[in-house]
């Protein structure tokens, strides 16, 4: 079975000729001049498998010839067909990506570029990563376009980016749009595109890289020493506490991460630093020049909130997790209203063993589960003489919930629900 992108299909007009069935979409088939009787036009993606299965298992020596855009095996139907052929029945033989293609004509390099594709797929990881990194392409879909990616970047203050719409690209419709996001935000886009998503301020060309893409866990570790951050009369999470509420809340990149309550933002950053998308909100006015600052200071993006929780939290984006920096009387009032937004998780610290009891309420409540430790720890600190002595840090509860996971129990198909996904390489 050879797999092509499309552009190549007139390099390859004989083994097109000889196929006994070739798929793609009605263009791809259309401008390759497949008879009718031996095309198959694509809609839905099974349908498509099942008639090659049928073929197989009629003639096992036809040769069938899919058709697909930029590089099939790029965020394409090669992953659909190995497993479903396996990859030995395979022979592809791609175009030249859609990304290269877009980049290539801003005359960037995209070693540095993080990919992601909302086509066919829920488009919140790609909105998170356009927030969270700064030179980033994007495989838009219809509900999941330049439009859509525009209004979630200004749903986010504080993060500022641009973006360059790509359509059919190496066509005589080729079109290359720069537009901010409230200019995409406000158009229709009908079709998918390449959207590039790029830093409004910061070199376009980054420095030599040996490994692409996004490059995993942040220079220096995490959990950073307290004077790495600025912060005011030492109220900045200390790095023991910050450790464990980390690897609860388990940022990443594609998601989202509120840090409620965020005093110095040191959550906030390492968050961002660990590669998710980050709102900070923060009620006091220094406390939000600290965040800023403190984000300025490790390169990373983070959207800050002048406001007080609950009220803050209305316009914003849900989060897939929330970190709440202590609180007052109200905490329980704020756990509850950061659960009722949270895919996944809220992690709180707090000092007065008094709330604990409200805050596991409040979890309790909204469906989380509610798992919590006292955290001492004491820190080697020098004396006279060349020795040593332990000095303890001031104790602190850590709680976090977690949504309990859906049931995986499979759920009949209904008709309404079937995806219609074409076969694709990077883009359509």
């Amino acid at each position: 079975m050879a797999v092509l992108g499309a552009a190549l299909a007139a390099d390859h007009r004989e083994l097109i000729a000889g196929a006994a069935l070739v798929l793609g979409a009605r263009r791809h088939l259309d401008a390759a001049g497949v008879r009718p009787e031996r095309a198959l036009a694509l809609g839905p993606l099974a349908p498509a498998l099942d008639a090659l299965d049928a073929l197989l298992a009629a003639e096992p020596q036809a040769r069938a010839v899919v058709l697909a855009s930029g590089d099939p095996g790029f965020f394409g139907i090669v992953r659909a067909l190995a497993e479903r052929f396996g990859p030995d029945a395979l022979d592809v033989r791609p175009g030249t990506s859609s990304i290269a293609e877009a980049f290539a004509r801003l005359g960037l390099p995209w070693d540095d570029a993080v990919v992601v594709s909302a086509h066919g797929r829920d488009p919140r990881p790609a909105f998170n990563v356009c927030r969270a990194r700064r030179k980033t392409a994007v495989l838009t879909a219809p509900g999941a376009g330049p439009a859509e990616l525009g209004a979630a970047l200004l749903a986010t203050p504080g993060i500022e980016r641009r973006l360059v719409v790509a359509r059919d690209l190496g066509s005589a419709r080729e079109r290359i749009e720069r537009v901010t996001p409230a200019q995409a935000a406000a158009r229709d886009w009908p079709g998918v595109h390449v959207l590039l998503c790029l830093a409004v301020d910061g070199p376009a060309v980054g420095p030599v890289r040996s490994v692409a893409g996004d490059l995993g866990g942040p220079p220096g570790g995490w959990a950073l020493a307290e004077e790495r951050f600025e912060h005011r009369d030492a109220m900045v999470t200390k790095a023991e506490v910050r450790a464990l509420a980390l690897a609860r809340l388990g940022p990443r990149l594609g998601e989202l991460v509120w840090d409620v309550g965020a005093g110095s933002g040191s959550v906030a950053v390492e968050c961002a630093r660990l590669g998710a998308a980050v709102v900070a909100v923060e009620r006091a006015e220094d406390g939000v020049r600290r965040v800023r600052a403190n984000a300025r200071a490790h390169d990373v993006d983070v959207s800050v909130v002048h406001g007080s929780a609950p009220t803050a939290l209305a316009g914003l984006p849900a989060p897939d997790a929330v970190f709440i920096g202590g609180g007052g009387a109200d905490l329980p009032d704020i756990v509850a209203a950061c659960a009722e937004r949270a895919r996944r998780t809220v992690v709180v610290t707090l000092a007065a063993v008094d709330r604990v009891p409200g805050v596991r309420a409040a979890l309790l409540a909204s469906g989380f589960t509610a798992e919590g430790v006292q955290l001492q720890a004491s820190r080697l600190a020098p004396l006279p003489g060349g020795v040593t002595r332990l000095a303890a840090t001031n104790p602190v509860f850590v709680l976090w919930g977690s949504r309990p996971p859906p049931d995986p129990r499979p759920r009949a198909p209904h008709a309404h629900h079937t995806r219609v996904v074409e076969p694709s390489g990077d883009t359509l």
